[in-house]
């Protein structure tokens, strides 16, 4: 899927790659991206709401054992802090990616945002849920299906609106805050390289050399 480039960003191309060249052949005699200069706002980024509090965390946790909704998303709840992948991710998993015998599951690149493979080690816990959601909905489609039909996944607002349910407003507990608050624990704990954290994270480097 292509993506659109950020306003600003759009201007500097057209700027670089068009008018410049236009106006040094004589096509034009001004620049007219030179007008939108300060008017093209940066947007404001959001962060999604996470706990980070290893105390919270724990009480957290509690909170989504003793959920008393939906079982497939109380489930979903729990395997996110052993996997901390995208909710995208999580929602769209499938059985035939998943490798319960060896403990591995492998989301293939078309699923990701960087469009890499990435391979995620089940922990004991983690088996233990999939064997649980198994047992109950065979080894074949989404791992996580929608519960008006199997052709489709979990919906993308089931587990924020658990975590509202949970009592948990969204500037203090999103889906995606999973993943910031097991980058941020596992920092602090100093017994982790950063560059694996990343790694689990299926973070991108920008620097080439060290993403070889």
């Amino acid at each position: 899927m292509f993506a659109i480039p950020a306003p600003r960003r759009c201007r500097l191309w057209v700027h670089d790659l068009v008018f410049r060249y236009a106006v040094a052949t004589a096509r034009l005699r001004s620049d007219p991206t030179r007008d939108l200069r300060g008017a093209l706002t940066t947007p404001t980024v959001t962060h999604y709401g996470a706990v980070t509090e290893a105390s919270q965390v724990g009480e957290l946790l509690r909170s989504i054992d003793g959920y008393q909704g939906q079982g497939m998303t109380k489930w979903a709840l729990q395997l996110a802090p052993h996997v901390f992948v995208r909710p995208g991710e999580l929602r769209h998993a499938r059985w035939d990616e998943i490798n319960l015998e060896t403990g591995l599951w492998i989301i293939p690149a078309e699923k990701m945002k960087m469009r890499k493979p990435h391979h995620v080690p089940l922990s004991r816990q983690s088996i233990a849920i999939l064997e649980e959601i198994r047992s109950i909905t065979g080894s074949s489609g989404y791992v996580f299906p929608s519960m008006r039909t199997r052709l489709r996944p979990m919906s993308e607002n089931t587990l924020n609106s658990a975590l509202r349910r949970l009592g948990y407003a969204s500037n203090e507990m999103t889906a995606h805050g999973f993943r910031a608050m097991a980058s941020t624990l596992l920092n602090e704990s100093g017994k982790w390289s950063p560059d694996a954290i990343e790694r689990s994270l299926a973070h991108g480097d920008s620097d080439k050399v060290r993403a070889a």
